[in-house]
């Protein structure tokens, strides 16, 4: 079985629909939806879910579409307080039963329709994580150029430090054995996670694999949060981990 585990935070617009997609992969799964104190409705929308799993069948139609989602195989828990997107991970992360663990955003930019590929290298044994990286030709929505350098500065610091060739550090795709994780002692509460989980599974030596994944950007008008205090921060992060894990 694998794990997926969704941190949210005001995703109400795109969450049913990408819910529908997750489950739509045909994997023995389980789906852990972590609320980061949203406060747009998606804590309602998200105890509908919960109230539904008890019922038969386990099932809610969503608003606007009606489709049928089932829901016996998703598990919520709720944050109080906006902790940020580490926070929300390590939560569900305690909270996996997978032997693979897969980080899944809400926002539909990426595609669950990646999973078997993502997953391949572990379920073969050649690897204990796979990134699914956005830059090794897989199809992608055009978007910001100047994100696009920040993203490879980012990483080619990062993988100065960490004497990996990694393509694509920040992305949110990544498959973890569930050793992995349990092995990591995790602090980050925001964006800062990814550029931590990354220097200290390099530290640790586990084996990394990198698979192409579909990237479908959204614009700020259309949700997206990342701003470039995060950058900021990712620098500090890289310089941090890399000399005092």
């Amino acid at each position: 079985m694998i794990t997926i585990v969704m941190p949210v935070y005001n995703e109400l617009p795109t969450l049913g629909e990408i819910l529908l997609r997750v489950q739509a992969v045909g994997l023995d799964k389980e789906i852990i939806v972590i609320d980061d104190g949203s406060s747009d409705g998606t804590r309602e929308f998200l105890t509908a879910l919960v109230q539904s799993a008890s019922a038969a069948p386990a099932q809610v139609a969503l608003p606007k579409s009606g489709a049928i989602l089932r829901t016996d195989n998703i598990r919520v828990f709720f944050l109080e307080t906006n902790q940020g997107k580490g926070a929300a991970l390590r939560r569900g992360f305690k909270e996996a039963a997978g032997e693979i663990i897969i980080i899944q955003d809400a926002d539909l930019e990426y595609d669950p329709t990646d999973y078997p590929s993502l997953i391949a290298p572990i379920v073969m044994g050649r690897a204990d994580v796979v990134y699914g990286s956005r830059f090794l030709g897989g199809p992608h929505r055009v978007m910001f150029f100047w994100h696009y350098v920040g993203n490879r500065f980012l990483t080619l610091l990062s993988d100065m430090v960490t004497d990996l060739n990694l393509s694509d550090v920040w992305t949110c795709y990544k498959a973890f054995k569930r050793e992995v994780l349990q092995a990591l002692d995790l602090r980050e509460e925001r964006f800062g996670f990814e550029q931590e989980v990354t220097i200290k599974i390099a530290q640790a030596g586990w084996r990394i694999y990198e698979t192409p994944v579909s990237y479908f950007g959204r614009t700020y008008a259309e949700g997206k949060k990342i701003t470039w205090k995060d950058g900021a921060r990712a620098i500090w992060c890289i310089l941090r981990y890399a000399w005092r894990p």
